[in-house]
């Protein structure tokens, strides 16, 4: 099945759905969690994915799951996958 709309960034989903209504700065966030702001900064902007530890993080912090932030950000990674790769190949044939 393909997907037509991309789906939403983790950082996006970090800025409007935690940061905006916690009334949140980026750097309150990055101090919260252990992190260089900059490190928040780019995932809200789209510059960098979502590692393991840092969805650990936001999980423990944002009361959410590691596995929310990593399945936000492979949504977003396949559909890229998908979009570069123009088509995927043919399934093999068993053989008979």
């Amino acid at each position: 099945m393909s997907q037509q709309r991309k789906p939403t960034t983790p950082g996006e989903i970090l800025s409007e759905e935690f940061l905006a209504p916690l009334k949140m700065t980026q750097k309150q966030l990055a101090d919260h969690i252990d992190c260089d702001v900059k490190v928040i900064n780019r995932l809200v902007n789209e510059r960098t994915a979502v590692t393991a530890e840092m969805a650990l993080k936001l999980g423990a912090a944002l009361r959410t799951t590691a596995d929310f932030w990593l399945n936000a950000q492979k949504a977003v990674d396949l559909y890229e996958a998908r979009k570069s790769l123009g088509g995927l190949p043919k399934p093999i044939k068993k053989a008979s």
